[in-house]
C-alpha cells in the first residue's frame, strides 16, 4: 500500500526534511517510509498521483513515532470480562500506540516461558496493521508470597521486555538478589517503590484535603523510604532500574540528585498523577482512586516540572480496565486504576502543549523516544528507508469519549462520555 501524507507538521524527523514552518510530505511504500520533503510529489504526475492507494490532507496535524506505553494492565488471562489481548492492542492503536509493555500480574501470572509465548503469539494473530504490539513483562517472583524470584534467565531467553512484578516488592533481601542476578541478562528492571507497611489501607495521599474529605490517607514516605532503599542498592549494585509509578515531590527530587550522582536510572509517571490531585476527589468519582494514591498539588506540579526538565523520563499510562461492577462502589472499595491508552494523548496535549506549558516535541518524546530509551529500546526515527511506525494526531478533532470510540473492553475512566479534543487519525504499524 502506498500513502502520502501531505502537509503535516512532523516531530522527531531530520532537520533540513520540513518546510519553514515544520510541515512537510511523507511518501509511505510498503511499510517503509520512502519520502520526505517539503513538498512532494515534485516528480509525479497527475497519473501517479491517481495511483496512490491513500492520499491524507495533514493540513494542521502533527506526524511522529509511535507511541509507546512502557506498562499497563491486560484481563487475559484470568479476567477476560476486563480486557482481552486484542481489546487492549486496539484501544492502544486508537489512541497512537504502537508498542505496549503488558504488566504481568494477571491470573496466572506471566512467569514461565508458556505465558510469555501466549502473550507473543497475540501479536500474531487478526489484523496486525490495526493491533499495538505487546511487549510481555516477565514476573519477578513466584506465587501469591513472592519469596522467590523466577526463572530470569529462560524469562529473558523466552523474549520478554523486562523485569516487574507490577506489584512493590516488600522483601528487600529479594531485591538486592534481583538486582545481582538480573545484570548480566541486560534486560529492563521495574521497581515501583512502595512501603506495605506504611502505606496501609490508605485511598488518598495523607493531608488536608484527605482529612476534608474522610479518606484514610498515605504518607508521602511510603514512596519516598522505599525508594531511598531502591538507590542505595541501585548505588551499590549498579543495575540499571526503572522507577515506576513515581508520585511525590520527595520522590522527584530523590530522583534528581541520584541522577546527578550518575546511578544508572531512569523514572515514569503514571499520566493521571499529571493532570488530577487530591482537591478532585471531592467528587468521590471511584475512578480517580488510584495507587499509589494522587498526590496533593504540590506533587504534581513537581511532577510535572520533573517531566519537563527530563529528571522524570517518561509519561507511562498506566492502563487498568475493571468491569462496570467492579468499579460502581463506593471510593475506598473501588480497585484502583483507570483506563487511557485512547486518551492520554490527547488530555496530555491539551492540559500541556495547548496552553503553552510545553511543545509537542517535549510530549511526545515523553510518550515516544524517551519510554523506548527507558527499555533498551533503539528509539524508532521518523526517516527515509526506517519502518512506518508512525502516528498521525489533529489536535483540532472533537469526539466523544465512549466505549465503542475508546475500543477497550472496559470503561472506567472520569471522562466517559465526555467531549474530547485532539483525536489520532491514524496509526501505522
Amino acid at each position: 500500500m502506498t500513502t502520502l501524507i501531505k502537509q503535516a507538521y512532523l516531530l522527531g524527523a531530520d532537520e533540513g526534511l520540513t518546510s519553514a514552518e515544520g510541515t512537510a510530505d511523507v511518501l509511505i511504500e510498503a511499510g517503509k517510509v520512502v519520502a520526505i520533503a517539503p513538498t512532494l510529489p515534485n516528480s509525479f504526475t497527475n497519473r501517479d498521483l491517481a495511483e496512490l492507494d491513500l492520499v491524507i490532507e495533514a493540513q494542521g496535524q502533527y506526524l511522529g513515532p509511535g507511541l509507546i506505553d512502557l506498562y499497563s494492565q491486560s484481563g487475559e488471562p484470568g479476567y477476560e470480562t476486563r480486557e482481552t489481548y486484542k481489546s487492549i492492542q486496539q484501544a492502544a492503536a486508537a489512541g497512537g500506540f504502537t508498542r505496549v509493555g503488558l504488566l504481568p500480574n494477571t491470573q496466572p501470572a506471566v512467569d514461565s516461558v508458556s505465558a510469555i509465548a501466549a502473550v507473543l503469539r497475540a501479536n500474531e494473530s487478526g489484523d496486525r496493521a490495526s493491533q499495538a504490539k505487546l511487549m510481555p513483562w516477565a514476573a519477578v517472583t513466584l506465587g501469591a508470597a513472592g519469596e522467590q524470584l523466577t526463572e530470569l534467565a529462560d524469562l529473558a531467553a523466552a523474549g520478554c521486555l523486562g523485569f516487574t512484578d507490577g506489584q512493590p516488592l516488600a522483601d528487600t533481601a529479594l531485591l538486592r538478589r534481583l538486582l545481582e542476578y538480573a545484570q548480566p541478562l541486560q534486560k529492563p528492571i521495574a521497581i515501583w517503590p512502595c512501603d506495605l507497611n506504611l502505606s496501609g489501607s490508605g485511598v488518598a495521599r495523607e493531608g488536608v484535603e484527605a482529612l476534608r474529605l474522610g479518606l484514610a490517607g498515605v504518607s508521602a514516605i511510603a514512596e519516598t523510604t522505599a525508594l531511598s532503599t531502591l538507590l542505595e542498592c541501585v548505588l551499590e549494585i549498579a543495575t540499571p532500574v526503572h522507577i515506576m509509578r513515581v508520585s511525590t515531590a520527595r520522590s522527584v527530587a530523590l530522583i534528581r540528585r541520584a541522577k546527578a550522582e550518575g546511578l544508572p536510572i531512569s523514572a515514569s509517571v503514571a499520566w493521571h498523577h499529571l493532570i488530577f490531585d487530591t482537591a478532585d476527589l471531592k467528587t468521590y468519582d471511584p475512578n480517580l482512586r488510584h495507587d499509589p494514591p494522587l498526590g496533593t498539588a504540590a506533587d504534581r506540579q513537581a511532577l510535572i516540572a520533573g517531566v519537563a526538565e527530563g529528571v522524570i523520563d517518561a509519561i507511562a499510562i498506566d492502563h487498568s480496565p475493571y468491569t462496570y461492577e467492579e468499579k460502581t462502589v463506593a471510593f475506598d472499595a473501588a480497585p484502583p486504576g483507570a483506563i487511557g491508552l485512547a486518551l492520554a494523548l490527547p488530555v496530555l496535549w491539551q492540559t500541556f502543549v495547548a496552553s503553552g506549558q510545553w511543545s509537542a516535541m517535549q510530549l511526545w518524546q515523553a510518550l515516544s523516544q524517551r519510554p523506548a530509551e527507558c527499555l533498551g529500546l533503539a528509539p524508532n526515527r521518523l526517516a527515509v528507508g526506517n519502518v512506518a511506525e508512525l502516528t498521525l494526531f489533529d489536535p483540532s478533532v472533537e469526539w466523544q469519549a465512549t466505549t465503542g470510540e475508546m475500543r477497550s473492553q472496559a470503561s472506567n475512566t472520569p471522562w466517559l462520555n465526555q467531549t474530547i479534543q485532539g483525536r489520532v487519525i491514524k496509526t501505522w504499524i
